[in-house]
């Protein structure tokens, strides 16, 4: 009998939001009548500039990409004005998250996250046998994490800002504050929605140059959300070039394809497609917290690209969900973490008219 790893025993398999696929063939629903909001995908789609330079390089796939990925690591050290040597590239950014937990955990090490919040933090966490430590709250609360990091000695602190699933996030002050009195472990700061944040309120703004004095801090980002590159998984950690150099020794050889190396090169470029993505975002994002309102149940203030409702029990999170899958609407029950939530991302104009018509019909 084969025997695998004991710490694969406590490891629950992260559940991706369900594809377009599986309800059309669950439910005989015609994919054009699907509307999936459940990824937190860009709702628009990709920018024009980079579908095209993909198409114009498809006859390249059977290269593999330069390895030193040098144009986009130029591209993101110009846009963050920091050096290339700074700069890692992952397979999305949770890649990267999978760097560092590899690089610095064991047995008898533990990591500090906030009550709710993105899943592979914990999943990472477990895969080296390590122990996952939460504070009580899902927002990331100054005096529960050091209250936590100064009794637990955690090696790497996770701050998601804005925070996945719940899309609160975190003032920079505050994050600065954190980080000062953590030194003695890896903190990652988690910036996947940060371009949605930065744009509604420059108090929870935060660019890696930021945190570049910082010897022990790792910020993420990525071009999976804003960017519209969710299906080609290119995301990044930057860093001071020491931490950086340990992260290399981790990191496999071509770790993404020639064609997403292309496409993260021409989105740094486009930029007017990032804020259009913003302006339909923030235009429509008013719609669901007046439907909110008008309907008595509360919502979580959102600085990402998706917004929480959170139900009382009069409402059931599962039921919910369930109910509007039949009806080709994909969203994001979050019972999983423990919430009577669910998660949608923001859609199109005409996403929306579809996902208020089905659930007004539930309620």
């Amino acid at each position: 009998m084969i025997k695998f790893n004991k710490a694969l025993k406590d490891i629950k398999v992260y559940e991706a939001g369900k594809p377009i696929e599986l309800v059309v063939r669950e439910y005989g629903i015609d994919p054009k009548d699907v509307v999936k909001l459940a990824s937190n995908e860009n709702p628009i789609g990709t920018s024009p500039m980079v579908a095209q330079a993909i198409r114009n390089h498809a006859d390249k796939a059977h290269l593999y990409p330069d390895d030193s990925m040098f144009e986009l690591k130029e591209a993101l050290a110009s846009k963050y004005d920091v050096l290339s040597d700074n700069i890692i590239i992952g397979a999305g950014s949770d890649q990267v998250l999978e760097f560092i937990s590899r690089a610095v955990l064991d047995e008898n090490s533990s990591v500090l996250m906030s009550a709710v919040t993105f899943a592979m933090y914990e999943i990472y966490t477990k895969q080296m046998g390590a122990k996952v430590l939460r504070t009580m709250s899902y927002e990331h609360k100054y005096e529960e994490f050091i209250e936590a990091y100064t009794m637990r000695k955690p090696k790497i602190v996770y701050i998601c800002t804005p925070n996945n699933p719940t899309g609160d996030a975190t003032k920079k002050a505050e994050v600065l504050k954190m980080i000062g009195q953590m030194k003695d472990a890896i903190v990652v700061v988690d910036g996947a929605y940060m371009e949605y944040a930065s744009a509604k309120d420059s108090e929870y703004a935060i660019t890696p140059n930021d945190l570049m004095e910082f010897s022990h801090v790792i910020y993420l980002g990525t071009f999976s959300k804003a960017y519209g590159l969710g299906g080609m998984r290119v995301g990044y950690g930057i860093a001071q070039k020491e931490l950086i150099a340990q992260l290399y020794k981790m990191r496999p050889p071509f770790n993404i394809s020639t064609l997403s190396l292309v496409a993260g090169i021409e989105a740094c470029k486009d930029e007017d497609f990032v804020k259009e993505s913003i302006a339909l975002h923030t235009e429509q994002i008013k719609r669901y917290e007046a439907f909110a309102d008008d309907n008595g149940f509360e919502y979580i203030e959102s600085y990402t690209n998706f917004i929480t409702y959170v139900f009382d029990d009069r409402i059931d999170a599962t039921e919910i969900s369930d109910a509007l899958l039949k009806q080709g609407v994909i969203i994001r029950n979050l019972a999983s973490y423990g919430m009577n939530a669910i998660r949608i991302t923001i859609g199109t104009s005409k996403q929306n008219d579809i996902f208020f018509k089905h659930f007004k019909a539930l309620l």
